[in-house]
């Protein structure tokens, strides 16, 4: 009887309300989700990207490494404008936020709202920054977690328009 109990209990607290982690890495489907811009409007993906590279970038403004490299990230978006597209998804702030800082940096990539960071947790974000490349068919060809320089971004977004 008590091997029933104890059968029992730990099936119980495994059923708990709590999704499963996600575990979004390189050759995985990049999840879907919707969102707005900072800006305004509505973002759909992979609907609105299809058939495009991209790069999707999680970030705050409270992120130690996140200004400098967003800025990089600029500089790479830039040198392949029309080949590739780029998302800078704020994690867990507001608008107003986000569009302080976005205009301070000078970036011109879009950036999209994640307040109560949903989209960051169906990707497996578990640290800021953390970027993910994703090919035309929408599988993740190439992750960063964590501080990167310009070359390391420029050199997986070569890789990625291969």
């Amino acid at each position: 009887m008590r091997i029933f109990l104890l059968i029992l209990a730990l099936f119980l607290s495994a059923c708990g309300k709590e999704a499963p982690k996600a575990n979004v890495n390189i050759g995985s489907i990049a999840p879907t989700f919707q969102t707005f811009r900072a800006d305004g409007g509505a973002e759909h993906f992979p609907a609105a990207y299809f058939g495009k590279p991209l790069v999707i970038r999680f970030w705050a403004d409270w992120c130690k490494y996140c200004e400098g490299e967003m800025k990089a990230i600029e500089t790479v978006y830039q040198a392949n404008k029309g080949k590739l597209q780029v998302l800078a998804i704020n994690a867990g702030q507001d608008k107003a936020t986000i569009n302080a800082f976005i205009k301070k940096i000078g970036v011109t990539y879009p950036a999209l709202l994640d307040e109560n960071s949903a989209i960051a947790r169906s990707y497996g974000v578990v640290g800021l920054p953390t970027t993910f490349f994703i090919d035309s068919k929408g599988i993740v060809r190439g992750k960063i977690v964590g501080e990167a320089d310009e070359a390391t971004f420029a050199r997986h977004v070569q890789e990625l328009l291969q």
